[in-house]
Formats: C-alpha cells, structure tokens, sequence
C-alpha cells in the first residue's frame, strides 16, 4: 500500500507535504489547507506550511498525527535542515501580538477612569406592588340535563 501523504523539509519552502497520485488532488487540498498548509505557486500537488517560522516543526509533525488519526498512511521526513533553523524560507509578518499584549498590561496597570466617581443615578426604588382586587371573577357554566349532545 502506498503512502497517501508525505511530509518532508524542502530547502526552499520549509515544511512541506504531497498526496499519492491516486489521492483525490481537491480532497488532498481540503486536508492540507485545514492542516495549515498552502499551495505553493507553480508547483501542482507542493503544499507548504504556512508560517514555518511560528513553531514549524510541531505543527507539521500535529499534521502527520491529524492524518494518521484518521486512517491514513503518511510517510515524514522531517527534521529540520540547516536551512530552515537558520530562518524563515519567507519574510516574517509581524502579527502585532506583542505590541497588543503591552498595550493590555500598560492599559491594566494604569488608573481607570470608569469607577473614579460614584455613578450619579439613585437606587432603584421600590415598586409598589398593585392592590388585589377586591371583587372575585365569576364563571358561569351551564350544565345540561342528558350528559353530551349529539
């Protein structure tokens, strides 16, 4: 039986994987795209992962387990080469995490200005509660003499 994915190191593209010829191309893409791999551009059937530099190799080798998890033969050569330790195959994009993050802590260990002063509504007050009343709902009911009609 013949592998239906591998997962390999590429010198160029970082962690890479391919489906088996026989393997529906649309439904090998539906895995791998949902694997967090891409289509590598003018390569058919070459999928990258994408961002290799955010923990590459755990998310490719969480990949390997995903398709194995499911029933399918999956062949791994991933270690890591010279290449892909060294940097990333393509230009970081900042994702704003850090800055956000120090944003969150300066915004937190300031003075808020929400509870500085007392809120200027009053207490809700009591409802007052409607009087009963004073006379009872009568229900007049009309009984025949033989029981039901018919």
């Amino acid at each position: 039986m013949s592998d239906h994915f591998r997962f390999r190191a590429h010198p160029e593209h970082g962690f890479v994987a391919t489906a088996a010829p026989s393997f529906t191309p649309h439904l090998a893409e539906w895995f791998l795209v949902r694997e967090q791999f891409e289509p590598v551009p003018f390569s058919p059937g070459l999928y990258r992962l994408t961002e290799p530099e955010r923990d590459g190799l755990r998310r490719t080798r969480q990949a390997v387990h995903d398709l194995r998890s499911l029933g399918y033969s999956v062949q791994a050569d991933i270690r890591p080469g010279p290449s892909l330790s060294a940097g990333s195959p393509r230009p970081d994009r900042p994702n704003g995490l850090q800055e956000r993050r120090s944003r969150l802590a300066q915004a937190a260990a300031g003075r808020t200005t929400q509870r500085a002063t007392p809120p200027t509504t009053s207490p809700p007050s009591a409802r007052p509660i409607p009087p009963k009343p004073v006379y009872a709902p009568t229900v007049h009911l009309t009984a025949s003499g033989s029981g039901r009609s018919r």
